[in-house]
Parts: structure tokens; C-alpha cells; sequence
């Protein structure tokens, strides 16, 4: 059974369709990603898996039975965490402090509870190590981190928390080639745990080192779900890139081309003689 199934699913908001009929399953100990370039849904897909947005028709299914999502809140309560691109975090609080926003451990100091810092510090530093960061100082600001180890903070806080299914909102968007190749281990290890990894993005190549299953949205309706074993990733980005308006505006190219060849090569034999004009004078 799958951990969540949305099934002919369709979010509008006033007269646009956002999405419409798209029906998606996400398993556990799976990377299932959601490709599409700008403006394909995956923003909307995401708020409704959230609990951001109420889907406008269709049913959402966490373990076979129908739910009705009102905040993130009850997502999170679910066990459905969701990493925006932002990541939710105060650069200038500390890697602790924001590893438990929200969940701050507390001690008694006579009849007032206090953050129980300690034992924050400790539990961050070890579940950090756990996917291979070493902090020099668990209390130094999150804003000194490197993007790709700010993701990691974010992941490693999902996990520790109990998440069931991983949402990912392009966390490789922004980083370079090292820091990318870094965030893609941490999902690969988060799926290893048996948690149900969504991992939406826009770069094909990204998503067909890690993924397991892909879900590919254009312009709010999907073209399909596919097995890596169905699918190759030449056919992803036809796909995502419009298939037959791709194909369309190559032979408009070829065209626009062959037009311009005669005037092409004029010029440049106009610009020769030019400097052929020049290197005379010169001498």
C-alpha cells in the first residue's frame, strides 16, 4: 500500500486550472520525483501534498484511507514533512536553534521550563554526523553553512523528527556541481530509512541519479508515471520540454537558418573587406 495517493486530482484557482486529473503514488524506502519546467504545476502539487492548499476535486490518500489536509500542521502530524526552497530557516540563529524550531527541548529550572540547550547541541551534532557533516560548533549561526549543508540541516531535522514522507522542493536549484552531488547522497540515505522521498525538480539529470519512479507535469496535467526501468532520460526531457513543440521549433530554426544564409554570408564578406581595408591603410 502506498504511503500517499492522490487520485484524479485537479486544484483551480478562480478560472485557472492549476492542475488537472493528476494521480500520483508515493512509496516507502522510494525516490519519486516530479519533473516539469517553470509554470508545469509542481508548486501547486506541492502545497497540496503539504496541507498548503485543499485539492478542488479528486481524493487524497494517506495509507488507503482519504484525508482532508487543513494546514501543514496536519501534515506534519502525519509524518509528511516538506523542505521548501527556502528551508524555513534563521540565518542568524544557531544550527541547534533551528534544527528544533518549534520543538525546543525543555528543562526545569524550579517551576520555569527553559531550552535544555545541552542536551540540543548534543542530539543536532550527532544526527548531523550521522549523514557525514562534522560541526565545529553546533551554536554557530546556520547562515555560515554552505547551501548544500543548510539542506542537509533541513533533511537531517525531518528524519529526526519522525518524517514518513520527505518533500523536496528543488533543493538543488542553487548549488553547484559538489554541493548538488552532496544533497543527492543525503536523499539516497534518507530513502535507505524507508521514508518516501518526493523529490521535485527541474533538472532531469539531478533526478535521474537518485530516482526510482518519475512523474512528469507540464502546463498542470501529467504526461505519465514511469519506472527507471521503462523510461530513459532523453525521453524525461522531451517530455518536460514539450515533445512535439520542441521538435517545432527546431525545423522553424532550420528554416529561420537556411533564410538567413545569403545575408549571413554577405556580411561577413562585408566585414572582411573591411578589415582588409584598415590592414592596408595601416601599412
Amino acid at each position: 500500500m502506498p504511503i500517499i495517493e492522490l487520485k484524479d486530482v485537479t486544484k483551480t484557482f478562480g478560472r485557472v486550472n492549476a492542475l488537472r486529473g493528476i494521480s500520483v503514488k508515493i512509496e516507502a524506502g522510494e525516490v519519486h520525483c516530479l519533473l516539469g519546467d517553470n509554470g508545469a504545476g509542481k508548486s501547486t502539487l506541492i502545497k497540496i501534498l503539504s496541507g498548503v492548499h485543499r485539492p478542488s476535486q479528486g481524493t487524497y490518500e494517506f495509507e488507503g484511507k482519504p484525508v482532508e489536509l487543513r494546514s501543514p500542521r496536519e501534515a506534519l502530524d502525519l509524518g509528511i514533512a516538506t523542505v521548501f526552497q527556502d528551508l524555513a530557516m534563521l540565518p542568524l540563529m544557531s544550527i541547534t536553534r533551528n534544527f528544533f524550531l518549534g520543538r525546543e527541548p525543555q528543562k526545569k529550572l524550579g517551576p520555569v521550563a527553559v531550552f535544555d540547550s545541552r542536551t540540543a547541541s548534543s542530539i543536532t551534532n550527532d544526527e548531523l554526523k550521522k549523514i557525514g557533516i562534522t560541526l565545529r560548533d553546533p551554536d554557530q549561526a546556520v547562515g555560515t553553512l554552505s547551501g548544500g549543508e543548510r539542506q542537509a540541516v533541513a533533511i537531517a531535522r525531518a528524519v529526526y523528527f519522525g518524517a514518513r514522507v520527505l518533500i523536496l522542493d528543488e533543493p538543488t536549484s542553487a548549488l553547484g556541481v559538489k554541493e548538488a552531488a552532496v544533497v543527492l547522497k543525503y536523499i539516497v540515505q534518507a530513502k535507505t530509512k524507508g521514508i518516501g522521498v518526493i523529490f521535485i525538480t527541474h533538472n532531469v539529470h539531478h533526478a535521474w541519479a537518485v530516482g526510482d519512479t518519475f512523474t512528469v507535469l507540464n502546463r498542470g496535467t501529467s504526461y505519465g508515471t514511469f519506472k527507471k526501468a521503462d523510461v530513459t532520460r532523453e525521453r524525461l526531457l522531451q517530455m518536460m520540454a514539450g515533445g512535439e513543440e520542441l521538435e517545432e521549433l527546431a525545423v522553424e530554426l532550420e528554416l529561420i537558418a537556411k533564410r538567413d544564409s545569403p545575408e549571413a554570408g554577405k556580411l561577413e564578406q562585408q566585414v572582411a573587406k573591411v578589415l582588409e581595408d584598415e590592414a592596408g591603410e595601416s601599412h
